[in-house]
């Protein structure tokens, strides 16, 4: 039966006052409405009577809805509506609505619209939230309107947090509306539900200032379950700056618990303290922590390398990654008549050909048994003499060994065949390894031993791996002094001075202003770097790797260098769109391995072609 909305039995009203804009701008605008206080905030308390089913876009027998700002009253909207299905015996007792006060009522795909209209530019308000939003969520996808994403608020999940068991017994809507003397008791009627709603949420708001919740976003975060341990340390991240930087929470004796970076440190340390915060280890580590200290930074680059120094420096234990940077390995060809590839942790000012840093042995291992895979280089350990023969081992009678030790080879030829291809691989062009682990991919691919092809596809990525890296990381740390920027609409410039692959200087030059004192000055104070031998001879691999990131971006611009940044032409670069595709391939789960394995044979011989 329809019912025009003009019929509607809306409760009379005030005069509508209009909210000013900045109550009602959007995340996009110059006030994020969660940083709005709870005064300037507009909340539309609403109430649902139903049948008491689950939420199927139906169900819905009355609505009631009471729009407040600063304790003041905006608007009322209230109707029954028609659900369409019968009214079970016990709804009719609990809440007086009878089959025969709905029958002229409009369905809610008449009522949806005037609703969402009201609900505009507001904070839902709800007692017991989810089963009233539920409820709307549904109708409106049933009826084809898009929810409307609003931010809900819910005064039982509030009293929960705010009122104690000795104040109210429970946080039903009837005890909160007696404790805190609401003017309308509440009936089970939407509006007036809806009105005992209001009242308990000014009850609520009042309360929210001794726990330091000011604002929409704090009462929100605030609703939601946080250990006493949280509400407790929330105090720790007042007054830290909004800006980018470096956080450390710090334990009672100052030893470093945790170090982290971001773009906004305030609002990331106040992040620990909400319910979004679940890791176990930052609960153990906010119980320990008695303050947090910060470091502004000049933009986010800073950031990020003044965090991993300082992880490196501290090794703090809640901290999982970079703790160890000098915990690296690489791979040596040694230099003697017959070489050979050994796992060291350092590099020597020496001749000999090194590949890494690898992040593990087990790494570097895995690029040594493609090397071996690829080329005839000896696997003993032993020291080989030009002159005297040594008994030949297993290897050797495999066919997998020259025998150099019995003098089968002599040093020349052992020199172009199995030493030259990895020192060349380090510096230049990996080809000839790289072919020769295709060649035995197909090979076996074609015998269908795949699980075999897989085995040697994984020691052609960590190779592959180490070769790209080592000369992305060689091509900026042998620049003596590289000078950038970057265009940041909030800030200004961003500017950095790298030297040897290390952040030696970081500044932001004023919005509106050249750049080019600030730059000067940056380069006049910038931090003098030795370097010595290697890659990364003057930072870690993981710091040079962040400012490459950030270097590469389409928006960084290149302002001096000392040198050329420069790649060798058929170096291991070219081989990038082949390492991305195994390593895609290799963590496919849902992939058998030998699909895996033929999609590396197509790039092999794509790239012949």
């Amino acid at each position: 039966m329809s019912y025009p909305l003009s019929k509607l039995p809306v409760v009379a009203q005030p005069a509508y006052v209009q909210g000013t804009l900045d109550t009602l701008l959007s995340a996009d605008g110059s006030v994020d409405p969660a940083a709005l206080s709870l005064r300037d905030t507009t909340f539309v308390v609403l109430d649902l009577e139903t049948t008491g089913g689950a939420p199927d876009g139906g169900g819905i027998t009355e609505i009631g809805a009471v729009k407040v700002r600063a304790g003041e009253e905006l608007g009322v909207l209230g109707t029954l509506v028609n659900p369409g299905e019968r009214i079970p015996p016990f709804i009719t007792v609990l809440t007086g609505i009878t089959e025969a006060m709905l029958a002229p009522a409009p369905p809610i795909e008449a009522v949806l619209p005037s609703l969402l209209e009201f609900l505009r530019g507001a904070v839902l308000v709800a007692h017991n939230a989810p089963y009233d939003v539920g409820f709307l969520k549904a109708a409106c996808a049933r009826h084809g309107h898009p929810w409307p994403q609003l931010r809900v608020l819910d005064t039982a999940a509030l009293a929960r947090r705010a009122l104690t068991k000795d104040e109210v017994p429970n946080r039903k809507l009837g005890t909160l509306a007696q404790f805190f003397r609401a003017a309308v008791q509440p009936t089970h009627r939407a509006l007036d539900d809806a009105r005992a709603t209001v009242d308990v949420l000014h009850g609520l708001i009042e309360r929210l200032g001794s726990f330091k919740v000011h604002t929409l976003g704090d009462a929100i975060e605030f609703a939601k379950a946080v250990t006493p341990t949280q509400r407790r340390k929330r105090h720790l991240a007042d007054g830290l700056p909004h800006g980018p930087g470096v956080y450390v929470f710090r334990a009672a004796d100052e030893r470093p618990l945790y170090v982290g970076t971001s773009v906004d440190i305030a609002t990331r340390v106040r992040s620990y303290f909400t319910a979004s915060e679940k890791r176990a280890r930052m609960s153990e580590m906010i119980a320990a922590a008695v303050r947090v200290e910060a470091v502004e930074c000049a933009h986010s680059l800073e950031a990020e390398v003044r965090e991993l120094r300082l992880i490196a420096a501290h090794a703090p234990p809640y901290n999982r990654r970079s703790k160890y940077p000098e915990r690296v390995v690489w791979l040596k060809l040694t230099a003697e008549a017959y070489p050979r590839l050994s796992v060291v942790r350092a590099l020597a000012d020496d001749d000999a050909a090194y590949l890494g840093p690898f992040s593990s042995r087990r790494t570097a291992e895995l690029a040594a048994a493609g090397v071996y895979d690829a080329v005839p280089l000896r696997q003993c350990t032993h020291k080989l003499s030009v002159r005297t023969r040594t008994p030949a081992c297993a290897l050797a009678e495999l066919g997998r060994c020259p025998a150099p030790c019995e003098h089968e080879i002599t040093p020349e030829e052992y020199a172009l065949r199995a030493a030259l291809p990895f020192r060349t691989a380090t510096y230049g062009d990996p080809e000839p390894l790289v072919e020769a682990l295709l060649h035995r991919i197909e090979a076996l691919a074609e015998r269908q031993r795949y699980e075999e092809a897989a085995v040697i596809r994984s020691r052609l990525v960590a190779l592959l791996r180490a070769t790209v890296r080592m000369q992305r990381l060689g091509a900026l740390t042998g620049i003596g002094e590289l000078v950038a920027a970057r265009r940041n609409d909030a800030y200004g410039w961003e500017i950095v001075v790298v030297r040897h692959g290390r952040l030696a200087a970081a500044a932001t030059s004023p919005p509106r202003l050249h750049p080019r004192p600030t730059l000067d000055l940056a380069r006049a104070t910038a931090e003098t770097v030795l370097t010595g031998p290697g890659p990364v001879p003057a930072a870690s691999a993981e710091e040079t790797e962040r400012i490459l990131a950030w270097l590469e971006r389409p928006d960084t611009r290149l302002v001096e260098t000392s040198g050329d940044w420069v790649s060798p032409a058929r170096g291991a670069a070219r081989f990038t769109t082949l390492l991305t595709r195994a390593e895609a391939a290799a963590s496919r789960r849902d992939s058998s391995v030998r699909s895996s394995v033929t999609d590396r044979s197509d790039d092999a011989r794509s790239l012949r072609l």
